[in-house]
């Protein structure tokens, strides 16, 4: 269900026809557009999408008689739509009106042209409807790399995040991100509304990253394309020193590129975390300095070989 003050202003649509509904029975990211069940065809009709009127089918209704065109509306209108959107302006006959009001159908009317707001109109469902899920984090913006900075309350996250921030690097979400996933390998985050832009730090209380630093610190989402998992040192662990092996984490059904940072005082963690984002940015590159390094130490190996036989 998408709630229809919020699809109605997303959309910049202004409703002409009143309804009881307060929200929209869409499950679908796509829409429809009616002309052929305006000519009578329903072997295949998308009644669960969103119906978008474009002057095409404005113009063949408009050609209709009135007789003849209310058993073409009434019988359209017969099925669970979610709501009908008139483009470019248009104003839908009267008698479509009065039809979508008696099976309590809201119609919108877009300035836009049809093509353009059905753009838009998809990007909004495929946002809204995407698989969402609330995760304990930082995330920011390095260099372009979306990083998830996860870990145990107190470990230091925030405290990287405004580190990464002071060297201009830009906060999305400080403790709690909400994820959705708008494709199937492609994740977003962002901080819930009440409390983006703003930092919880311990010993100081919360401050307003935006207020503090600019509009320039700060992002309203990102797509996560690493995640940091934060921990404090632990001297019988065995930590990987040279990165051959890459391991990953799936977030909804998607993988993303993972990596343990070991935390103890006197490391430089922003500085750690910048090297993992253009670290990162070479692999996706095709450049893996642990790769190159083992193939040298292959070659050496070999050379020695060759020479000693």
């Amino acid at each position: 269900m998408i709630d229809l003050e919020d699809f109605r202003t997303k959309l910049s649509l202004e409703l002409l026809s009143p309804t009881t509904k307060t929200q929209l029975d869409i499950s679908v990211t796509d829409i429809n557009r009616p002309g052929m069940q305006f000519c009578g065809f329903y072997e295949y009709f998308a009644h669960e999408r969103p119906q978008v009127i474009g002057k095409v089918e404005m113009t063949y209704l408009e050609s209709l008689d009135v007789r003849a065109r209310r058993p073409v509306l009434e019988k359209y209108m017969s099925y669970p739509i979610p709501c009908i959107i008139s483009c470019w302006g248009m104003t839908p006959p009267r008698d479509l009106l009065d039809i979508a009001r008696a099976h309590d159908i809201p119609v919108f009317q877009s300035k836009l042209k049809t093509t353009k707001f059905t753009l838009q109109a998809i990007m909004y469902l495929n946002r809204v409807l995407a698989p969402h899920i609330t995760r304990h984090g930082v995330l920011v913006d390095v260099y372009g790399v979306g990083i998830l900075l996860t870990g145990e309350s107190g470990v230091g996250k925030s405290e990287a995040a405004l580190e990464l921030v002071k060297r201009g690097h830009q906060l999305a979400a400080d403790d709690v991100v909400d994820i959705c996933r708008v494709a199937d390998d492609r994740l977003i985050g962002e901080s819930p509304e009440m409390v983006r832009h703003f930092m919880e730090i311990r010993g100081i209380g919360i401050i307003d990253i935006r207020a503090m630093y600019g509009v320039g610190s700060v992002i309203v989402s990102k797509s996560i394309d690493m995640v940091i998992h934060m921990e404090k040192w632990d001297s019988s662990k065995e930590y990987d020193r040279l990165g051959l092996t890459e391991e990953t984490v799936t977030i909804l059904g998607v993988k993303v590129p993972y990596q343990t940072m070991p935390v103890r005082p006197g490391r430089n963690l922003a500085i750690i975390i910048e090297v993992a984002a253009r670290n990162l940015s070479l692999k996706r590159m095709g450049y893996s300095a642990a790769h190159e390094l083992d193939r040298r130490l292959n070659e050496l190996i070999a050379q020695n070989t060759a020479n000693h036989t």
